[in-house]
């Protein structure tokens, strides 16, 4: 039987940004609240298409003027919650601080999201995602021995640093708010969110197993066992064979089990021989030679895959992990509830299109 999704009659507001904003909408919308953005008018916001832009309505204010801060304001009484992405006084400059919010609805959860955090000697100055992760050690822990960290693209601060936790920390909110009628601020740094998502390695470290030169570690691809390598079609094929038993199962199917130099997994002193070893062997496969030998094994095996790629391969196809909404192939929704449905409820709207319908629905004009 199917189900609602969720967050199902929760109202929040997206003012317009970038980055971690509208992955932050787009994932709210696909939980199921009705998420109404704050747009410019006639101005589409920078860098939001067809899959971030997905599921939510759009309201066009202009927030330069009295009429734009009334009707906000009006909105903010009518909403559970509410999310915005800029540098810090922003908001309180304009009149939509929580301050003055929260005085029209005490209930309400504001989330702030930002690189450096609202407070702090950097949370006035301009940075990316890039310059977030390198201040938390993040940056500083990727990569291969003596080659500058390469950008994770930017996942680990716009998005697991700085979306996941402003999600986490709005809905923590919410919840607090339904049980005692009081809103909460929420400060959502990714230089904060970011160093957390390291916790592991702290505890490493302090152990004395994790150091911090690049390249020297158990997962940072140091490890033979644990990297991607080249096949012989120049594709590429991806190992994480940490375990005993799945490591003893990588040297039966790569022929290497009767070769002495692979029997002390641990030795680090010998882990850039045994990788160049390894790697000789897998250059001589090509990507789909290896994976009909080591996929579906314990080896802890998948092919590397491009953005083009992924969508067809059989398990994201057998999961729905992508779908094709609105004529654009884009990544499903997630994580899954029983009976609620993975796709987008409406696609990504034009900047004000949705202005006099939620104005009127929310008792707003």
């Amino acid at each position: 039987m199917a189900q609602d999704r969720p967050l199902k009659g929760v109202r929040i507001l997206e003012f317009a940004g970038i980055g971690p904003g509208p992955f932050c909408g787009m994932i709210l919308s696909d939980l199921g609240a009705d998420v109404v953005r704050i747009d410019r008018p006639g101005v589409k916001p920078q860098g939001v298409g067809k899959v971030t832009g997905r599921g939510r309505r759009s309201v066009a204010l202009d927030l330069k003027s009295d009429t734009g801060i009334a009707t906000a304001l009006n909105l903010i009484e009518k909403a559970d919650a509410l999310f915005e992405g800029f540098r810090p006084g922003v908001m309180e400059r304009i009149g939509l601080g929580p301050d003055e919010t929260l005085v029209r609805n005490p209930a309400l959860v504001y989330a702030r999201m930002t690189g450096w955090g609202q407070n702090g000697p950097l949370s006035h100055a301009a940075g990316h995602d890039i310059n977030y992760i390198a201040l938390s050690g993040a940056l500083g822990s990727m990569g291969r021995k003596d080659e500058p960290p390469p950008p994770p693209l930017n996942l680990v601060g716009d998005y697991g640093g700085g979306a996941m936790f402003l999600i986490v920390g709005l809905l923590a909110g919410l919840l607090r708010a339904r049980e005692t009628g009081k809103g909460q601020v929420i400060d959502a740094a990714m230089t904060d969110g970011s160093a957390l998502l390291m916790a592991l390695f702290h505890d490493l470290k302090n152990y004395g197993v994790w150091r911090d030169e690049r390249g020297a570690n158990l997962l940072d691809g140091a490890a033979p066992f644990y990297d991607t390598y080249e096949c012989a079609d120049g594709k590429f094929v991806s190992i994480g064979a940490i375990e005993p038993q799945f490591y003893a199962l990588l040297l039966e199917k790569t022929g290497l089990a009767a070769d002495p130099d692979f029997s002390m997994q641990m030795d680090q002193k010998r882990w850039p021989e045994l990788k160049h070893k390894l790697a000789a062997i897998i250059r001589k496969k090509t990507r789909d030679e290896w994976v009909e030998i080591m996929e579906g094994t314990d080896v802890c095996f998948a092919p590397v895959l491009s953005l083009s790629e992924a969508p067809t391969h059989p398990h994201n196809v057998t999961r729905n992990t992508f779908i094709d909404f609105e004529g654009t192939i884009q990544p499903a929704a997630a994580p899954r509830f029983r009976g609620v449905p993975n796709t987008p409820e409406r696609r990504a709207p034009e900047p004000g299109e949705h202005t006099e319908e939620v104005l009127a629905e929310w008792d707003c004009k």
